[in-house]
């Protein structure tokens, strides 16, 4: 019995089916074309751009917090508010440090007229000097005088002692003419004692005008060192009454307002934000493995969520991050552990949006951004060589609140001196007055006093 005999009919069919061939080769042709594509769009466009959605805008947050501590008495601006530079939020109770500011203004008072004072005693010294000088004269004359009383006593004596012998002089006689002699000296030892006094007197009183002129030559009053401290004093005081209301530094829009009336604030307490929305960036986070094409200057590409693809901003790298967050966070990551695993880190790089751009399609702080940076020209530098020429931000708010200080303390100075202030008197001291010279004199003239140990040199040798 023959056996049956199987056919090869089915593989044939299979191996000659042209349409399953032919899908099969449309497959792969695909997937070539496909490989291809990717492989030439990942070469010639994708490997020229690093993008990233974890993007955010970020900005100046101002707080605003006074130098000094009081009482609210009034809020003049609310979440949301526009603000303009120089305009007042809070207003503080000015009372305290308008009596502090009125202490202050009597302590320059004060002390303008001590120093007027000092410059007056010049003259009064000199004139005390001048008089112990006419009481050395006189007793050197009396001085002469005694010596003179001296040696009629002494010739007296002498001729009455040769006429003891004979009787023509009685002892009674001769005893008076003895106590004469006697009170001849001592006047002439009460003279010259009076002489050493009268000197040293000259001397105390040159040495007081030596001490007050100590304290006012090279100076005018307004010009004392005494005065300038009180008037430092004023100024402080003024600048605390001006403090007392707080003004905005910059443009910007009001946010995170906390303070309240009535409410008893201290120096350095944060009441409320204010936002420069005109001065944002964009913190673009990207991967360490992306940094390495990024460069200063490149332009970026970005759109916000909030407006969508339809608005794009033009942006340039302005730097990048000195390290990644976990290095600044506030537990950084310690990896010096069994249990590591690694993740990939991510570096801020700034990005500066167009001025234009921004205030046509106004941004918020914290806003999600999707930045591409092309990264085509990499000539840039990756980190900043020079310093900044310009401040990142200024105000001049701050730098006129003082202003009207200056005017107060030499008001207060005109009132207490006696005469009109003459600014341009400080820059070159005026020439020395005479004796008893008006409290703004910058000195005295004052007579040297004569060399003592020369004066009656008889006398004093005796």
């Amino acid at each position: 019995m023959n056996a049956p005999q199987t056919s090869a009919a089915p593989a044939t069919a299979a191996a000659g089916n042209p349409k399953r061939r032919q899908a099969l080769t449309t497959i792969a042709a695909v997937v070539v074309v496909a490989g291809l594509a990717w492989t030439a769009y990942e070469w010639l466009v994708a490997s020229h751009y690093e993008n990233t959605d974890n993007a955010y805008v970020q900005g100046n947050v101002i707080q605003i917090t006074p130098q000094i501590g009081g009482t609210v008495m009034a809020i003049m601006a609310d979440d949301t508010d526009f603000v303009t530079a120089g305009q007042p939020l809070v207003k503080l109770d000015p009372a305290d440090a308008r009596v502090a500011l009125q202490q202050a203004e009597a302590g320059l008072a004060g002390a303008v007229r001590q120093v007027r004072t000092l410059y007056a005693n010049n003259g009064t010294l000199a004139a005390q000097i001048n008089l112990r000088s006419a009481d050395v004269t006189r007793a050197q004359t009396d001085v002469v005088r005694a010596q003179s009383e001296v040696a009629r006593a002494t010739e007296d004596l002498s001729r009455r002692q040769a006429l003891t012998g004979n009787g023509a002089v009685s002892q009674e006689e001769l005893n008076h003419t003895k106590t004469q002699l006697a009170n001849a000296n001592a006047a002439l030892a009460a003279a010259k004692a009076n002489v050493v006094a009268s000197e040293a007197g000259v001397v105390a009183a040159r040495e007081q005008l030596l001490s007050n002129q100590a304290m006012t030559d090279g100076t005018s009053v307004e010009r004392h060192p005494s005065v300038q401290a009180a008037a430092a004093k004023v100024r402080e005081a003024y600048l605390a009454q001006q403090r007392a209301a707080l003004p905005s530094p910059v443009d910007g829009y009001v946010a995170k307002r906390t303070v309240q009336l009535g409410q008893r604030v201290a120096a350095g307490t944060p009441l409320m934000s204010v936002v420069p929305l005109s001065q944002v960036w964009v913190d673009a986070n990207f991967k360490e493995v992306q940094l390495r094409n990024i460069r200063i200057g490149q332009p970026v590409k970005l759109t916000a969520d909030v407006y969508g693809k339809k608005v794009e901003y033009t942006g340039t790298v302005a730097g990048l991050g000195i390290g990644t967050g976990a290095a600044f966070s506030l537990l950084p990551a310690q990896n010096a552990t069994g249990n590591w695993i690694k993740v990939v880190q991510r570096v801020p790089v700034r990005i500066a949006l167009d001025a234009e751009q921004v205030k046509a399609s106004p941004l918020r702080v914290g806003l999600s951004m999707d930045a591409t940076v092309d990264v085509s020209q990499k000539d840039g530098k990756s980190l900043a060589e020079a310093p900044r020429a310009a401040p990142v931000a200024s105000t001049s708010v701050y730098a006129t609140i003082d202003s009207g200080a200056d005017a107060e303390v030499n008001r207060v100075i005109s009132a207490n001196l006696g005469r009109p202030l003459a600014q341009d008197k400080a820059a070159k001291p005026a020439a020395a007055p005479k004796s008893g010279a008006a409290d703004d004199a910058q000195g005295s003239a004052v007579p040297a006093p004569r060399n003592l140990a020369a004066v009656a040199p008889a006398v004093l040798a005796q």
